[in-house]
Order: structure tokens, then sequence, then C-alpha cells
């Protein structure tokens, strides 16, 4: 878990040093399991592979926020980390998502406000293809 500061963060933006963190991730029918679980969402568009073929789609489409949820651990574990205190995201769903995608999640530093001692990242998650199948920007305070 990376543990950047304000500070680091800030003199890093100031020399014009990009900050910027990525990790991956495979999508499971466990994952999509669990979050039915947790949400009890039941749209069968997610859990019905014949209702989504009869839509257009090649199989049930990931729930749009499992992969929005990918952000919470860009923010909280690699940019910023353990400082982070996560304020906003706002995102945007591009392209579907499907059980055993590879997932690349990455994002950069794009502001630094100093009063507030927050950040904005401007993150994507591009599937294994290089298609961009979401878009978000993040604010976080970061704690010291």
């Amino acid at each position: 878990m990376n543990e950047f500061t304000f500070e680091q963060i800030s003199e890093s933006f100031k020399k014009g040093e990009i900050l910027e963190q990525s990790f991956s991730v495979s999508v499971t029918a466990q994952m999509m399991e669990r979050f039915l679980a947790i949400t009890g969402d039941e749209n069968p568009m997610h859990v019905n592979a014949e209702y989504a073929k009869e839509n257009g789609f090649k199989d049930s489409l990931v729930y749009g926020l499992l992969t929005t949820s990918f952000y919470s651990t860009l923010a909280g574990v690699y940019l910023p980390g353990k400082n982070c205190l996560l304020q906003e995201v706002s995102a945007q769903f591009t392209k579907p998502v499907f059980v055993g995608d590879k997932l690349t999640v990455s994002g950069k530093v794009v502001e630094v406000h100093e009063t507030f001692k927050r950040i904005v990242i401007k993150a994507r998650i591009v599937n294994q293809d290089g298609n961009t199948v979401n878009r978000a920007t993040i604010k976080a305070g970061v704690l010291k």
C-alpha cells in the first residue's frame, strides 16, 4: 500500500512530474455473485445471459458499479493510498464489461488544491483489448 502525503504529491505536481499509478484485476463470477448479494440488484441484464444476448450483448453484463468500485482501490491503496479520504467519484460507463475480462485501472493527479489538501485524479479502466470501459474523475483529500 502506498503512503503518499499531500506534501509529496504537491511537490511532484509543482515540478511538473506526472504522478500516476495503476493495477490490474480480472472480473470473476464470484465477484458478480457477491455484488448481487450485497446490492440485491437482480436486473436480468446482469444475471440472465439469454436476456443480455436478446438485447445485443455477448453475455451478461458486469455491474457498472462493480467496475467503478475499483476506483476505491486505486485511491485507497495506490494513489494516494493509506492517506486517502475519498470524497467524490464521477464515472462514465463507456463500454460493457463481461466476466473474465482483465481490467487495468489507472489514474493520474491532474489538480492539487492546497487549501483543502485535496487532489483530483483523472482515471480510467481499460480491458484486455485496450478498450476504455470506464472513465472517472476522483476527488480525494490527503491526510498528513
